[in-house]
């Protein structure tokens, strides 16, 4: 039955409530494409979540709903459907009386649906308009709780549901004639299921990435979630060997060695988007460990802005980026964000009329209109050798994944007094440390103060979840201990972490950046000319303007951003 055609009277709708102007709907329409009118609103943000679900409401005549993080869906309801049914339909099952069954719907539109779910519950359907992330959130709280009760029952339910609604692509696989019997068991129905579901997991729980670790009688199954690992239910350890052959095939590795570390990478497309996966293989003493590695680009800083940067940041980095010429280093430890800070930098800076070539190691997202080199120590394809043929592409910019010798420090800061804005990252503490490190790597002082426009040190610290944070008492004694003052705290409540279904029980729900930016002003550029010692260049940098990193910290928990807890985990020492 084809679906009644509904935009001209949407329109209406959406002009009529005010929503949208004419001129503002003939915009919309024109952008959205192929894409239908209401998800283009949604997913362009020009209008409201809960605005949408009334304005659709209206159009249909229906009663809208809002579905609170704390709603348990009645599980004798959920029973009545297999569980991908709700999931793909978008669809919440909230009351039954007698034979009619009340059903929030994420997409009204798909009046398909409401006759499937009729059809499958054998129930007369009373519809509901809600959000479509509301709708989804509840649904996969209750799968998860009931996975969480019965982790056997949640691993047979993978075992027999059907293939999930995922693509992958890759180079072909060659095979080897002498390892068929792995090849059959990594292609059997109920591996590849497994291997599918948990890459679904993982991108509908926001992980960042898989584990999947062999023990000595078990295989273990964890998520890192918010930075926080959380284990969930494995596959039964008979599997381990034809799971990861199956994970060697889709990434083109050699699924024969099992002796040696592998690295390889594949696409996945599932739940409406594309994403990178990266894939690491590390033979330990019960069997082989995979951590793959979700890239996803929709996750990625739209630009400088969308980061969230304190004024002075902010004023700091835009005037850098601005700049025609010189280098701008980002330092922090591993997986501290500073290729995504790079990144959002490119973001801004990518124009038709700009040539911006990077050497990374390895690419992890690929950018469309920027020319991305992928360095390979192994064949000779260094960071040095690399950049002296990128400075012979006529670039405007470029953008070093990491500064690891002396040779590309000296590439990397003549290019830079040449005409080209350099950005790259440094392993040091702090900002200030990034003029020790490169003088130390053979750097003149001159051109570094000649040469670098800012140096920049963050962390990653984790959120707290908005719905279930709590007040809480400040420690004096660990006050004293890291050196703060209590009145930086005395006009402003302090949060710490409870934990509910939303955050997965955690208490934290995503991450943030704090970041220590050391602008490059007259005064630091003579500082550095002169050989200053590190220690007196960060009381100048903080003279002229500097916030450091920790109190770029306290300062997310004055706002309660993030608790104590979490901002001295990521800044405490510094």
């Amino acid at each position: 039955m084809p679906q009644p055609v509904h935009y001209p009277s949407f329109q209406s709708a959406l002009i009529q409530r005010g929503v949208l102007t004419e001129e503002q709907l003939q915009n919309a329409l024109s952008d959205a494409g192929k894409l239908p009118l209401e998800r283009f609103l949604l997913q362009s943000r020009i209008v409201a979540p809960e605005v949408l679900t009334l304005t659709v409401a209206a159009y249909f005549n229906s009663t809208p709903i809002t579905l609170p993080a704390s709603l348990v869906l009645p599980v004798e309801l959920l029973e009545m459907a297999p569980a991908q049914l709700w999931s793909r339909l978008k669809a919440a099952p909230l009351m039954r009386l007698g034979t009619r069954l009340t059903v929030a719907f994420g997409d009204p539109f798909d009046l398909l649906a409401q006759e499937e779910v009729a059809r499958v519950t054998r129930s007369e359907v009373i519809p509901l308009v809600a959000s479509e992330k509301e709708v989804l959130d509840a649904v996969g709280r209750a799968q998860s709780r009931k996975d969480a009760e019965n982790p056997g029952l949640a691993m047979e339910n993978i075992m027999k549901a059907p293939e999930a609604d995922i693509e992958f692509s890759s180079e072909p696989q060659k095979r080897d004639e002498n390892i068929d019997r792995s090849l059959d068991s990594a292609e059997e129905a109920p591996v590849i299921r497994m291997v599918n579901m948990m890459l679904v997991e993982a991108l509908r729980t926001g992980a960042s990435d898989i584990h999947f670790e062999a023990m000595e009688k078990s295989s273990r199954l964890r998520y890192r979630i918010d930075g926080a690992l959380i284990e969930r239910p494995s596959p039964p350890r008979s599997l381990h060997n034809a799971i990861v052959s199956r994970i060697k095939i889709m990434s083109d590795l050699d699924i024969a060695e099992r002796r040696t570390p592998q690295d390889g990478r594949f696409k996945v497309k599932a739940m409406k988007k594309e994403v990178d996966i990266r894939v690491s293989i590390l033979p330990t003493i019960h069997g082989e460990k995979v951590v793959m590695r979700t890239l996803d680009k929709t996750n990625l800083a739209p630009s400088l802005a969308a980061l969230g940067l304190d004024d002075f940041a902010y004023k700091a980095m835009r005037f850098a980026i601005d700049q025609p010429h010189g280098i701008i280093l980002v330092t922090g430890p591993t997986g501290s964000g500073k290729t995504t800070t790079l990144y959002s930098c490119l973001q801004d800076l990518n124009k038709p009329d700009v040539n911006i070539v990077t050497a990374e190691d390895p690419v992890e997202y690929q950018l469309a209109g920027v020319n991305q080199v992928h360095v390979n120590q192994q064949t000779g394809l260094t960071f040095a050798s690399v950049l002296r043929s990128v400075l012979r592409q006529d670039p405007d910019i470029v953008l070093v994944g990491e500064i690891r010798d002396g040779e590309t420090a000296d590439i990397a800061v003549k290019a830079a007094l040449t005409g080209h804005l350099v950005l790259s990252t440094l392993h040091t503490n702090d900002a200030c440390g990034v003029i020790a490190r490169l003088i130390d790597m053979g750097v003149p002082p001159f051109l570094l103060a000649s040469s670098l426009i800012l140096a920049q040190a963050q962390r990653l610290y984790r959120k707290l979840c908005p719905l279930c944070k709590r007040t809480s008492d400040v420690d004096a004694q660990v006050l004293a201990a890291n050196h703060i003052d209590p009145a930086f705290f005395a006009s402003a409540p302090i949060f710490e972490p409870a934990g509910c279904t939303k955050c997965n029980g955690i208490g934290y729900k995503g991450r943030g950046a704090v970041m220590e930016v050391l602008a490059v002003t007259e005064a630091v550029r003579d500082a550095i000319t002169k050989g200053s010692a590190t220690s007196a260049l960060h009381e100048l940098a903080v003279r002229e303007g500097m916030v450091t990193l920790k109190e770029a910290g306290l300062l997310k928990v004055r706002n309660g951003i993030t608790s104590l807890a979490a901002a001295l985990e990521v800044t405490g020492g510094e």
